[in-house]
């Protein structure tokens, strides 16, 4: 009798475990489809504070979104080591391995057209990000390629704003003339050409005088090369040099580590402006050693980057363009991260904005 009972009940066990079984089953089926997607990422270089943020945030992003769907994202994350060649040959690969989607962050936008129609041909779509390509590019593939990024004028206006804010308005000398010098990323890049001539515009707008002590110095997005061309502009101008404008964060912590070692002090002789709000920098702005900043929102970048990667690859149409705003930081908690719906627009629109903006 002891026997039986305990087969019995060994079987009433064995019933439970096989509807858990099926409810966990059926709970991921009807949460996602099960699928695995390859998706291929070209970034156009690692070693770059921003990019780095992103692509760490848009693999936990794809992480995330893989544990809420059921469905598994598998990336493949390339470093286009800033060679176009190298990333070209990168984005080929992806091609011929048949990813389901790819993101590319280009080493050179102006390679865009190509990538798109390799891309094209191949039924890949395409999510461009952080480096704007022309207009023309994105209407190549209309609804299976598109850009996600943010406006860099809107950046640059910022930086003008935070200088034109401060007590002295940028005239630290007093002598009704803001005398600046600016930091350049790249003159191949649309961010780096728009924070160049909106920072200054700003000042424009607002009023104030102002004068280049140089042509933009080519620093390359990069800190070390930042700090070698200020500690130039330094030596060469002196005390005249009142403002430095730098294309990106990694640029300005360069300069201020120059503008240290020439004995000056940022906020009380002069002032640096960055954009990204990188934790370096942020050190930097809670000391004091930094004017000011502007956040290049890699959080909500890189998720809508992939959010519109999996519409895609569910066959969804998507739009042209997907804008995520900047945030002017002059404290931490301007920095702050939290989620923003990203903005869409036509490619009709965009053209006429830009008409717009270039009528100015």
């Amino acid at each position: 009798m002891k026997k039986v009972l305990k087969l019995l009940a060994l079987a009433f066990v064995g019933l439970l475990l096989v509807a858990c079984g099926k409810s966990e089953e059926s709970s991921t089926a009807e949460s996602g489809s099960g699928k695995t997607y390859q998706v291929g990422v070209a970034i156009y270089k690692f070693d770059d504070n921003f990019m780095t943020l992103y692509r760490e945030e848009l693999d936990s992003y794809f992480k995330k979104l893989s544990e809420e769907t059921g469905d598994t994202y598998v990336l493949d994350i390339q470093d286009g080591k800033q060679d176009q060649a190298t990333q070209t040959e990168q984005i080929n690969t992806f091609i011929a391995q048949g990813k389901d989607v790819i993101l590319a962050n280009l080493v050179d936008p102006t390679a865009a057209g190509s990538i798109i129609n390799s891309a094209k041909a191949a039924d890949i779509p395409v999510v461009l990000i952080n480096r704007e390509p022309e207009v023309a590019e994105l209407e190549i593939w209309p609804g299976k390629t598109t850009y996600v990024g943010a406006d860099a004028t809107q950046s640059g206006t910022f930086q003008g704003e935070i200088i034109a804010a401060t007590d002295s308005k940028g005239d630290i000398n007093g002598d009704g003339t803001v005398s600046y010098i600016t930091l350049f990323g790249d003159p191949a890049n649309v961010d780096a050409q728009q924070r160049t001539t909106y920072s200054v515009k700003a000042l424009d707008d607002a009023g104030i005088k102002r004068e280049a002590l140089a042509e933009p110095y080519l620093a390359n997005w990069d800190t070390a090369k930042g700090q070698e061309v200020t500690a130039a502009a330094l030596e060469q101008f002196g005390d005249k040099l009142e403002v430095i404008f730098a294309n990106n964060d990694g640029m300005a912590v360069g300069a201020v580590t120059a503008i240290k070692a020439a004995g000056r002090t940022v906020g009380k002789d002069i002032l640096v402006v960055g954009v990204d709000a990188i934790p370096d920098a942020m050190e930097l702005l809670a000391k004091g050693e930094l004017t000011g900043t502007v956040l290049n929102d890699h959080f909500n970048q890189s998720h809508t980057a992939a959010q519109v990667a999996v519409k895609l690859m569910n066959g969804e149409d998507v739009s042209p363009y997907y804008w995520v705003d900047y945030v002017k930081v002059t404290s931490e908690a301007d920095s702050e991260l939290k989620e923003a719906e990203a903005k869409t627009e036509t490619i009709e629109e965009i053209k006429e904005r830009y008409a717009k903006r270039s009528a100015e």
